[in-house]
């Protein structure tokens, strides 16, 4: 089963496979340094973190590993944020997360809720799994937000990829 969300559409948003003529548009993300305050383990030099993360999608896309879908804005066409289902493992789990992340400019708007909350639905109307997770930096009070926003609820606290995390979950 595709686990990407390709022309599936919220009231304000379309959801599309993210191309490499996206990166222009996304590097802003991590040119802020709020964006990615966070998460250790990145590269410091923003062309050089974007450059790793198009090439994750990327690869994700080609294993069939679910992946981000970018986030257009329905009025006029831009790009607003990267959201999707992925294949996790954490704690030796395989595990379906929702992850999202939206442009700095674009903050504060409810994209992230709107975009997680489709995501929440497209996965349990295709019975792609019995429970969703979120793996959220304990700092990212945010994004710790969308995850309640969408149902879910602090299910463990643990290490992922050298960063601790809260998973949230919601189950069918």
């Amino acid at each position: 089963m595709d686990l990407l969300l390709v022309n599936q559409v919220t009231e304000r948003l379309k959801f599309r496979k993210i191309t490499t003529s996206d990166f222009e548009a996304w590097l802003p993300f991590f040119q802020n340094p709020i964006s990615t305050q966070y998460w250790e383990g990145l590269p410091k030099d923003p062309k050089e973190a974007c450059e790793e993360q198009f090439q994750r999608i990327f690869e994700r896309y080609e294993n069939n590993l679910g992946g981000m879908n970018a986030l257009i804005l329905r009025t006029s066409g831009r790009l607003v944020g990267i959201c999707g289902l992925l294949v996790q493992e954490v704690d030796a789990i395989r595990e379906l997360e929702i992850g999202y992340s939206i442009l700095p400019e674009f903050w504060r708007n409810g994209y992230a809720t709107e975009a997680a909350k489709k995501c929440k639905e497209f996965a349990f109307t295709n019975k792609l799994a019995d429970s969703l997770i979120s793996i959220i930096h304990i700092d990212n009070i945010p994004s710790q937000k969308v995850a309640l926003a969408n149902g879910m609820s602090l299910d463990k606290t643990t290490i992922y990829k050298n960063n601790p995390v809260h998973i949230y979950r919601i189950v069918t």
